[in-house]
């Protein structure tokens, strides 16, 4: 239902064999494994890995793999994501997540072939919900995730999209919810988009099914920023490593309270971001960032 092609050059971040390697600069990381979540994100899928992951200075990428698929977040594919997300999730070691794709499509949504009356609603009811548990997961993880999308983003694959911290797109891209379509109204994917943008822009792409552009996509909010694709991968990486320079307990603090204050009455916002605030100079890297500045020197952290 989206669809995210992630340039040539971030294919070289890994291998579709699962597994740790001895060497190179980025370590894949290994397959099935997940430090906290449901236990079906445990286990892997028979066969070759839909997703493959790899991290190296805080910064893990995460790569939908099965563009002959277009990508399709099929139970097999949302489940390896969601180990990918969640694997060693609390480790200082992880400080910032992208995620992209291989091939033009990001992700085309639901595999509609699990969709069938075959398939039966128990199997269906698995798959929406471990669709929304993923999505939940990246708003709750402890650390920034970014989208780099390059294509076509579609229904649940735009769901995606919108439910990252960060979403950066080259103006190729392309976003829609074409479900209504098919006779499949994108109820899902319009939790997250509904969130992005303003209403009516919601609406109407979920009553029409017609894409948006990516500068269109930008203008109403659920884009952070375009960029030309031969640029994608640089400005991605750019925003990913400077998040990774800083610390790692403060932007998580940061990330936490923000979610939880949006949903408030601003009286109530305030209230839980000033004890945020407290809690945030209370901590060591908190601090260490005053005196830094204090002392007009750069800071350590402590993670």
């Amino acid at each position: 239902m989206a669809a995210l092609a992630g340039p040539a050059g971030w294919r070289a971040f890994g291998t579709r064999a699962p597994g740790w390697l001895p060497r190179g600069p980025w370590a894949p990381l290994a397959a099935g494994l997940c430090s906290r979540g449901p236990a079906g994100a445990e286990r892997p899928e028979p066969g070759p890995r839909p997703t493959r992951a790899r991290q190296r200075d805080g910064i893990r990428s995460i790569v939908l793999s099965h563009p002959k698929r277009r990508n399709a977040l099929s139970l097999a594919m949302l489940k390896s994501l969601q180990s990918d997300i969640l694997h060693e999730a609390e480790s200082n070691d992880l400080k910032v997540i992208i995620i992209s794709a291989e091939g033009p499509v990001f992700s085309s949504g639901h595999d509609l072939k699990e969709l069938t009356e075959e398939q039966g609603p128990a199997y269906h009811a698995e798959v929406f919900q471990t669709c929304s548990e993923v999505m939940m997961q990246i708003q709750s993880h402890p650390v920034p995730v970014i989208a780099m999308v390059n294509g076509l983003a579609t229904a649940a694959g735009c769901q995606l999209v919108a439910s990252c911290d960060i979403a950066v797109a080259s103006d190729k891209s392309s976003f829609a919810t074409p479900g209504v379509n098919i006779g499949l109204f994108c109820s899902t994917p319009g939790v997250a988009l509904g969130r992005a943008v303003p209403r009516k822009v919601a609406l109407e792409m979920l009553f029409t099914g017609e894409p948006i552009t990516a500068q269109e996509a930008l203008l109403h909010g659920l884009l952070s920023r375009v960029v030309p694709e031969e640029q994608l991968e640089e400005e991605t990486m750019r925003i990913a490593t400077k998040i990774a320079s800083l610390s790692r307990p403060v932007v998580s603090l940061g990330k936490t309270a923000f979610y939880k204050q949006l949903p408030q009455d601003l009286r109530t916002a305030y209230h839980l971001t000033c004890q945020t605030m407290v809690d945030n100079v209370a901590l060591q890297d908190g601090q260490e960032g005053i005196k830094a500045f204090i002392q007009k020197r750069k800071p350590i952290w402590s993670h």
